[in-house]
């Protein structure tokens, strides 16, 4: 198998309230729209596994992940941070969502698969070393670099996040660790208004409200593209935001389908030069249930054609 399509029921059962933008139907509409495009009938679908606490360590403070664990309640929804709820459920969810992801990179690592697309939430971006924010409790990206290192010895792994807000959590975790680049697209100033000086090797591309998808290309291309290849990375990871959308009232952004499908094409040349086409990328934002699932598609066939 080339390509395979990882997610688990848990990770839907995750629900802060009706009026949550960060709803279970996310991942029924990316499902609906897999059935709709027909590629459901031709990828390689698996159910994630739990991450362990051995496994979250490796990006997060332990008293932090400790801490994640201990405050799971029995009932109701509590407010684990400001923007960030968790429920019974939520503890669950979030073990999958960094399973899923560490579970692709095995995958493609030992040549099982070739990409990997995690359907996963909540999502992980915005959770930092030792803090919770913007809806995410593990960073599942940082979880899946992380284990990379530790477990197959990796010394360049690539970290591509194109969501409307910034990855400040990926930014925080390996702001000092040379062995990751990390090249963030978003919207700015916009939430979470706090986006690092950057260095050599991360790559911030701030965004103003109302940029199409022709400045967006050229930027990558002129900003991105060179850095990524000199780096030649032994794996590309991706946090996949889809709120960049025109169609998200998220964020401010007016990309489009076709603007998923150039950059994941773009990166899969990369990763077909530099690494065996070993590509993951993992769900993070998209909010308007039909751009998300028709962005997704256009995403999944930019990894596997």
């Amino acid at each position: 198998m080339s390509f395979v399509f990882i997610s688990h029921p848990s990770c839907g059962l995750h629900d802060a309230g009706e009026d949550h933008p960060e709803s279970p139907d996310r991942l029924h509409a990316i499902n609906d729209q897999l059935i709709a495009s027909r590629l459901d009938f031709v990828i390689d679908k698996q159910q994630a596994i739990q991450a362990t606490k051995a496994q979250l360590y490796l990006a997060h403070d332990k008293a932090y992940v400790d801490h994640v664990f201990a405050s799971a309640p029995k009932e109701g929804v509590i407010e684990f941070a400001p923007d960030t709820q968790m429920t019974p459920r939520s503890l669950d969810a979030a073990l999958y969502a960094a399973g899923a992801n560490v579970m692709a990179v095995d995958l493609v690592m030992q040549g099982k698969a070739e990409q990997a697309f995690c359907a996963v939430r909540p999502p992980g971006h915005h959770a930092e070393y030792a803090k919770s924010m913007g809806f995410c409790f593990f960073n599942n990206v940082a979880v899946a670099a992380a284990y990379a290192m530790a477990q197959y010895g990796l010394e360049r792994i690539a970290i591509i996040d194109f969501d409307v807000h910034h990855g400040n959590g990926t930014e925080n975790i390996f702001f000092n660790d040379e062995r990751v680049l990390f090249c963030s697209s978003f919207e700015s100033p916009f939430f979470p208004y706090n986006m690092g000086p950057g260095n050599e090797h991360i790559l911030n591309l701030p965004l103003s409200a109302g940029t199409y998808g022709d400045e967006f290309m050229q930027a990558i291309s002129e900003q991105w593209l060179p850095k990524i290849d000199a780096f030649a990375p032994q794996l590309i990871l991706i946090s996949a935001g889809f709120d960049s959308h025109y169609e998200d009232d998220m964020g401010h952004l007016n990309l489009v389908e076709t603007d998923y499908y150039w950059l994941t094409s773009e990166l899969k040349k990369l990763a077909v030069k530099h690494c065996k086409g070993r590509m993951v990328s993992t769900l993070e934002g998209g909010y308007v249930l039909s751009a998300l699932g028709r962005s997704v598609i256009a995403h999944i066939k930019g990894m596997m054609e």
